[in-house]
């Protein structure tokens, strides 16, 4: 602690006896005791401070390292969904393109079909006028009959059970 033998310790003792007389050295060695042990408690509290303040200070920095992380870590994911945006847009982008490429055949189709007439084109003649499409959708349902030929498909004769075949004579 301070360095202090044995022997200087009597040494002290001696003297305070002494000057003090043996009335008052008790009284005055509690005094000194109760000082001591507060110094003490003051020194432990000082570390304990020190010691709260240093791991107050390492807290800080793992909390500082934890935000940079996820900072990091938010930039990158923003990086990413922005990436996965624009590769879903480019996709969108390049399925109109060919579903644009996909509906040119068919509208030259319908442009030869049609004679070349615009949809919205008034017809020059009565006789040119199209069938409505309902007319049309119930046209291409039902195939024309001919009478000459069987078909298998129609409402079928009334149910008729079969016949039993008669029993084997037994002889």
């Amino acid at each position: 602690m301070l360095d202090i033998s044995f022997g200087e310790f009597v040494l002290i003792g001696v003297v305070a006896l002494v000057v003090l007389g043996p009335e008052r050295l008790p009284t005055v060695a509690r005094t000194v005791g109760a000082l001591v042990a507060r110094a003490q408690r003051f020194v432990a509290t000082v570390k304990a401070d020190i010691q709260q303040q240093t791991n107050l200070q390492e807290l800080d920095s793992l909390r500082q390292n934890l935000q940079d992380a996820a900072h990091s870590f938010r930039g990158q994911l923003e990086a990413e969904v922005q990436q996965a945006r624009d590769a879903v847009g480019q996709h969108a982008a390049e399925a109109r393109e060919l579903a644009e490429q996909a509906a040119q055949p068919f509208d030259e189709a319908g442009r030869t079909i049609h004679g070349g007439l615009s949809p919205d084109a008034a017809p020059l003649f009565a006789e040119e006028t199209a069938p409505l499409p309902e007319t049309l959708a119930a046209q291409a349902d039902v195939p024309p009959r001919d009478d000459n030929q069987l078909d298998l498909f129609d409402d079928p004769p009334p149910h008729r059970p079969a016949p039993q075949p008669a029993p084997i004579p037994r002889e």
